[in-house]
């Protein structure tokens, strides 16, 4: 279901997976790790960019420590109808259909009845691909 998280180990994050850093689902895009101290675990510093916003986020944890990894479900559907920035989109699993922002850089690929790919993560969809 969208909206859910599971929990990992920050041991197994490595670049391209994905965590969560503030509420954000992001992707990682380095690791790095010091070594262990004499009392206490090896930190971690992960970067990582949001997939929704673009920016670039940091978390610093002891690499036995927990975190959130967001589920991401990778979806089909098809524009129904393009009004200005924004395009009606029919999933073509379930056929529900919702309006989304179209990024500047899709708009001249967008029309009706073309077939998109779009992630839905934690409640919220990102358009990917206009096909």
């Amino acid at each position: 279901m969208s909206g859910e998280k599971n929990f990992g180990s920050m041991k197994d994050l490595k670049v391209g997976k994905y965590v969560i850093i503030d509420d954000e689902p992001c992707r990682v895009v380095g690791v790095e790790s010091s070594a262990p101290g004499k009392h206490g675990a090896a930190k971690m510093r992960v970067s990582a960019i949001s997939i929704f916003t673009g920016s670039k986020k940091t978390l610093m944890k002891p690499s036995d420590a927990d975190c959130e990894i967001p589920v991401i479900e990778r979806k089909n559907g098809q524009i129904v109808s393009m009004v200005e920035n924004t395009a009606q989109i029919m999933d073509s699993e379930t056929f529900e259909t919702f309006e989304m922002p179209v990024p500047e850089e899709m708009k001249a690929d967008a029309a009706a009845g073309k077939e998109v790919d779009y992630i839905l993560a934690m409640g919220r969809k990102l358009l990917m691909r206009i096909h």
